[in-house]
């Protein structure tokens, strides 16, 4: 319990800050969480189905490996997991306890087990898993370096981190037209789709606001991974980055 301590600590040194940040993207998330699968194939025209893949195959796990799906939402990564390599454990986790009850009404797949998480405190011993994955998380996290240290100590050696984010765009001669697409068809989709027009503000704002995909990759030698790289998807907005223990 020596990690949850030294959070709320530091959580106490630093004021509401970050509780409140970490309580509205909650919030955020619980009130899409029944379209939230939609909006993800229709503001990617399908294509996250196909990265979620590539993340998986990054992690090199094969039968009787654990994997852990941090962030999980309704749990795509886990599902995805499950369906390349019959036999892995898969464990979804997430602090949004709508996302997860969405997610598992959708599957009952065996091997698949779901656990409330805050990715900066997680309630798993060391060495854990073979395997760590996030989708779309470490944009939200209130403490960066917290969660790729906790996501470092429950991985055993040897063991692959795999994340899936956006990343703020280049600037290119694109630029205008990633931002319409970011600034004006999400929003107008979100609420059209969800009701949820400021939910699907902020999500293009964190895009924005979010590091480059070197600067991630900074991020996570720094706590400590090996071989860390980075792949960038759709004009530069998304990026794959991995790591290993």
């Amino acid at each position: 319990m020596r990690f949850c301590w030294e959070l709320n600590q530091a959580t106490e040194m630093q004021g509401t800050r970050g509780t409140d940040q970490a309580r509205y993207v909650q919030d955020m998330f619980s009130r899409i969480a029944g379209r939230y699968d939609l909006m993800n194939r229709l503001m990617t025209a399908g294509q996250d189905t196909r990265w979620r893949r590539e993340v998986i195959r990054r992690t090199n796990i094969r039968a009787g490996n654990i994997l852990l799906d941090l962030g999980a939402g309704t749990g795509d990564l886990a599902r995805e997991a499950l369906q390349q390599v019959p036999g892995v454990r898969a464990v979804a986790a997430d602090f949004t306890l709508e996302m997860m009850r969405a997610g598992r009404s959708r599957s009952t797949a065996e091997g698949l087990s779901w656990t409330g998480a805050d990715a900066r405190c997680l309630p798993f011993s060391k060495e854990t898993f073979d395997a760590v994955v996030s989708g779309f998380l470490l944009r939200n996290v209130t403490n960066l370096e917290r969660s790729l240290a906790e996501q470092l100590r429950v991985l055993a050696p040897g063991g692959h981190m795999v994340s899936l984010d956006t990343t703020r765009p280049p600037e290119t001669a694109l630029r205008p037209l990633i931002d319409f697409h970011l600034h004006v068809i999400i929003p107008s989709l979100g609420k059209l789709i969800t009701g949820e027009a400021e939910a699907y503000t902020y999500l293009p704002e964190t895009t924005r606001a979010f590091l480059k995909a070197e600067d991630l990759a900074a991020y996570m030698e720094s706590a400590g991974f090996q071989a860390v790289g980075f792949k960038r998807l759709m004009l530069g907005t998304i990026a794959i980055h991995w790591g290993q223990k």
